[in-house]
């Protein structure tokens, strides 16, 4: 695994040829039926090893079986998993496409692509980098804590198993991090230097400090006070004897050993077979076959079309001077800014009480699933980015989260809240992931796996739905708008330009500020992100150029018979696709729309 993630994706892909879009079933009732069933059940078995594999990632998504438990991250345990997923591609084209029926021909063509690319990143030892700015074994408790129902005895008695587990998969990660140092898989330094001070804030004054132990400050009342007393104990004792000592240790050695040896490149061209490896990962993050020179020349044009929609913002508020110079009018003007993190957060939930009522406007089918917004956690949100989104559990038991960053909320500015909101929220994130969990009789991978083209490129696409709603009623909310579509038009010139033409750090982060006007702090923890984690920027401008176009094909053809919400609808009915198959479905649902008559 490329770090310790409490989210696995299912689903980056590999381009391959387009698939067949529900062909005829062959064979005879009987045969259809076994290999339907055959099918399903290779589904079910992978999605349940999945789970044994990843115990925080059944966690996270609302299964107890495996809360006692952590990864086993070892080489051998990653061996083991590829062999599985080798032996699974197997199982899978066993099975003959033919003999399914359309929806199962889908989801057959889907899996073989989603193992396809799974092997192919077999070649790339990224389980070697367990640790980046982002994620780490030391961010284990800050980044999964808020995740967790402690509501029983039980639930306290399964992390107190996880603490004392703790030192062990420290150990296991320190090991992956030995062998990536001798195989020369070590991330750049730019980015690791931000770690040592997030190790040093989990190395607490006392065990009661510690984020590990704080589910035990508050437990929750209906437990016996005699039981949590007990319960506290033990938590105090596996903190103090195991996951306090495993901090130490693993901060002596990555201060000593691993900081040392990562390299002053931020270029994943320049790591082992490193100009495949960014290769492989644009191809799977855009599930196209466009070349990273391609995705430069399309963000430049981009940035180019972009820059004249906010030269024209400019003029409409009356603003003297240049885009540079309204740039830094944008970043510095208290008028634009909360003086504290909890007015930030206040007018967060205000935005969304704002957008939420405004969703019938452009959709017939709502998700049933609520969201709420809350703070990213203190520990990491100097080294994180504005906002993201946490996906509800399966169970049905967690809402979805949209986490807003209140650090420094002087560099906050409220003309990007809407778009950011209509991203990560409704109508964007959570309305699309919602609905996917949703869908009636899909496997699982369906449910909580897909493509990062579609995920991304819908929540940026969402942000221009606020013109749909009536909601960018404001210059600046507009501007706001402009400058995060900026944002990923830049991301496609500076994450092509970092790792495969030769880029440094600060040039990246100047061409970035001299194109969007976002704040310092953010574009340098935007850079470091696309630094750490190469080649999942290009996904967000890439998939929102094809929906867009998929939008004004259909309207281009149906005419006054075009509906919106239909369209969206149509466009999310099956989950996230890779953008070839989305291609396809609507070309068919555009095709379907036309023969209906006027």
């Amino acid at each position: 695994m490329r770090r310790l993630m409490l989210v696995v994706a299912l689903g980056a892909a590999l381009a391959v040829p387009a698939m067949a879009m529900g062909a005829p079933m062959q064979g005879t009732q009987a045969q259809v039926a076994d290999q339907t069933r055959a099918l399903h059940a290779l589904f079910e078995a992978d999605w349940q090893r999945s789970l044994v594999d990843n115990p925080l990632m059944a966690t996270y998504l609302g299964d107890p079986r495996y809360d006692a438990a952590l990864p086993n991250v070892s080489s051998a345990a990653v061996n083991k998993q590829q062999d599985a997923t080798r032996a699974s591609l197997a199982a899978l084209l066993a099975i003959p496409r033919d003999a399914l029926s359309p929806a199962d021909q889908l989801n057959h063509d889907i899996y073989r692509r989603q193992l396809e690319t799974d092997i192919a990143g077999f070649a790339f030892p990224t389980h070697l980098m367990p640790v980046d700015q982002r994620s780490g074994p030391h961010l284990l408790a800050v980044q999964m804590a808020p995740a967790l129902r402690f509501e029983t005895a039980k639930d306290y008695a399964d992390w107190i198993t996880r603490l004392r587990g703790y030192g062990a998969f420290v150990d296991q990660s320190i090991a992956l991090m030995r062998e990536g140092i001798a195989a020369g898989w070590v991330p750049p330094k730019a980015v690791m230097q931000r770690v040592p001070a997030q190790i040093a804030a989990q190395r607490a004054a006392s065990i009661e400090q510690s984020s590990f132990f704080s589910p035990f400050l508050k437990m929750a009342p209906a437990i016996p006070a005699d039981e949590q007393a007990r319960l506290r104990a033990q938590a105090k004792a596996a903190v103090g004897e195991g996951v306090l000592p495993a901090i130490a240790r693993f901060e002596t050695f990555f201060n000593q050993t691993y900081l040392p040896a990562t390299p002053d490149s931020v270029a994943t061209g320049d790591l082992p077979n490193g100009k495949a490896y960014y290769d492989h990962l644009a191809r799977s993050y855009t599930t196209t076959d466009l070349t990273s020179d391609q995705i430069h020349q399309i963000g430049l044009g981009e940035v180019a079309r972009i820059r004249g929609e906010m030269e024209k913002i400019k003029a409409e508020v009356g603003f003297d001077g240049d885009l540079a110079a309204f740039f830094t009018h944008l970043r510095t003007d208290p008028k634009f800014f909360h003086a504290t993190p909890e007015a930030l957060l206040a007018d967060y939930r205000a935005m969304s009480r704002r957008i939420d009522p405004e969703l019938v406007k452009v959709f017939r089918t709502l998700p049933r699933t609520p969201y709420g917004i809350i703070p990213i956690p203190a520990a990491i949100a100097p080294d994180t980015t504005t906002a993201y989104y946490q996906r509800p559990s399966a169970d049905g038991l967690r809402a979805g989260y949209y986490y807003v960053n209140l650090y420094k909320p002087e560099s906050r500015p409220r003309w990007e809240m809407l778009a950011l909101s209509l991203h990560e929220a409704v109508p964007g994130h959570h309305l699309q992931i919602s609905l996917a969990q949703e869908m009636p009789d899909q496997p699982m991978f369906r449910k909580q796996g897909g493509f990062t083209a579609f995920i991304e490129g819908w929540g940026l696409y969402a942000e221009r739905l606020g013109y749909d709603m009536d909601l960018y009623d404001d210059p600046y909310d507009r501007m706001g708008q402009q400058a995060y579509d900026m944002w990923r038009a830049v991301r496609l010139v500076v994450d092509t330009g970092l790792h495969s033409k030769g880029w440094s750090r600060q040039q990246a982060i100047d061409y970035f500020a001299a194109n969007a006007p976002k704040a310092e702090l953010d574009i340098a923890n935007e850079i470091d992100r696309y630094i750490s984690t190469p080649g999942q920027a290009l996904a967000y401008k890439i998939g929102q150029l094809k929906l867009s176009e998929l939008r004004v094909r259909a309207k281009a053809k149906l005419g006054d018979r075009f509906d919106l919400r239909s369209f969206h609808d149509a466009l999310l009915a099956d989950g996230a696709l890779p953008l070839s198959v989305l291609e396809q479905r609507m070309d068919a649902w555009i095709a379907a729309e036309e023969s209906k008559a006027p």
